[in-house]
């Protein structure tokens, strides 16, 4: 995946791993496999995830802001605030996410505010059923900072 962008020779493998409260701010983690890997609470300020490969991961109060998320595959990951933790929803502010699948994904308490998402991607996002709340760190309202209307 990776190559596909000329970013490296090698892939990231990042599968299963325990990274969570590391920081990875200004990383380039492009074609990253991420696939069930515990990232909560990890600092991705600046990073770029293009075609990250990450079903099942948990990003429980990543900080994703002013990073490019680009068709990166979230399915069935965690974004969540975590119950009896200190970790807040994930938070995407100011970041910009194209081509990004977050189907069966956990967004609840997230922050979007002033992410720029393309119109075809907030169209799914805001089908999202998990898509609620307000995130604790930033006081931001989920549906809203992510530009989408009341739920139905």
């Amino acid at each position: 995946m990776g190559q596909a962008n000329a970013a490296r020779d090698e892939l990231y493998d990042l599968r299963e791993c325990k990274m969570s409260g590391t920081d990875a701010g200004g990383f380039d983690l492009s074609g990253a496999l991420m696939e069930k890997g515990d990232f909560s609470g990890t600092n991705f300020k600046e990073s770029q995830l293009s075609k990250a490969y990450a079903p099942g991961a948990k990003f429980d109060g990543a900080d994703f802001s002013n990073g490019v998320v680009d068709r990166a595959y979230f399915n069935g990951a965690s974004f969540k605030a975590r119950l009896g933790s200190r970790l807040a929803g994930a938070v995407f502010s100011n970041a910009v996410l194209s081509g990004t699948t977050f189907e069966n994904a956990d967004l609840s308490d997230t922050d979007w505010t002033d992410a720029y998402i393309g119109m075809f991607d907030q169209k799914k996002l805001c089908k999202n059923p998990t898509l609620q709340g307000e995130n604790a760190k930033t006081g931001a309202p989920t549906r809203e900072s992510a530009g989408c209307g009341p739920s139905a």
